[in-house]
């Protein structure tokens, strides 16, 4: 999946074919990755997989997940010219897209952490990216929620617009559903949440609530159905997502991760 990935974004970029490559012969060429900025690295699993693809050499200074500071050699490459030049944009916009979300998304855990609230991603991402950019989250230090709509039951504010009656409905999901698959409501009052707990749901998203809002809904939870979860969404951003993991809820999901996530800049500079 990766490779096929790989090769359809490498294609985007050469088209018919590098118009350099006409002009003059190969000679062996070598190169070096560097950071222009700090952040948390990722990306090396499609960057390994272009150099397969390509046939050229990558020795990493670095490994999925770390921190890297301004300056940083990241990777050195090896091959012909017209395959490092014909490589270097795709190989940089992997890195710098997977790196950049890891980078934001770090940010977010570092502030949550202390609470010990989880931060999930959502399926807020760039058409045929899903897989791609929540590989960068999860290096960032989220955990990945649902990949897609057969990952989960998840009954949003449009799907109860179509279920009339919610205790009926769970009770032919159970049956319907697999065994091991979880069922979360969307909630967006303390009443809702409420009737959902007591539907049998096994988690809860507490959706554009405030923080007062949200832990009112986390002491009724412990007091009443401690085993179900709660989840947090709904325009939390850097800013506020301190205030929602103090209510206790055991998790905060975030759009932003992806969508609001700034480029940092890495370059490559031939020998």
């Amino acid at each position: 999946m990766i490779k096929s990935f790989v090769k359809e974004v490498l294609a985007e970029d050469v088209g018919r074919g590098d118009l350099y490559a006409l002009i003059s012969d190969p000679i062996p060429a070598s190169a070096k990755i560097i950071a222009k900025s700090a952040g948390v690295f990722s990306g090396q699993l499609y960057a390994n997989a272009l150099a397969d693809i390509e046939d050229f050499e990558i020795t990493w200074h670095i490994q999925d997940g770390e921190k890297f500071e301004t300056k940083k050699l990241l990777a050195e490459i090896k091959g012909t010219s017209h395959t490092l030049l014909k490589i270097e944009r795709t190989l940089l916009n992997m890195i710098l897209h997977s790196s950049s979300i890891s980078t934001y998304t770090s940010l977010f855990v570092k502030i949550i952490e202390p609470y010990g609230t989880k931060l999930l991603d959502t399926r807020k991402t760039r058409p045929k990216l899903r897989i791609f950019e929540k590989y960068a989250t999860r290096l960032g230090g989220a955990v990945n929620h649902r990949l897609g709509l057969d990952d989960c039951l998840m009954l949003k504010d449009t799907h109860l617009k179509t279920i009339s009656d919610i205790n009926v409905f769970m009770k032919e999901a159970r049956k319907k559903i697999p065994f091991t698959s979880k069922i979360e409501i969307e909630a967006e009052s303390f009443e809702q949440a409420k009737v959902f707990m007591k539907a049998g749901a096994d988690i809860v998203m507490c959706d554009n609530m405030t923080p007062d809002e949200l832990s009112v809904i986390v002491k009724y939870k412990k007091e009443n159905h401690p085993d179900t979860l709660l989840e947090a969404s709904g325009n939390i951003s850097l800013e506020t997502i301190e205030s929602y993991a103090k209510t206790g809820v055991d998790a905060i999901s975030s759009g932003a991760l992806i969508h609001q996530s700034k480029w940092i800049d890495m370059s490559m500079k031939m020998d």
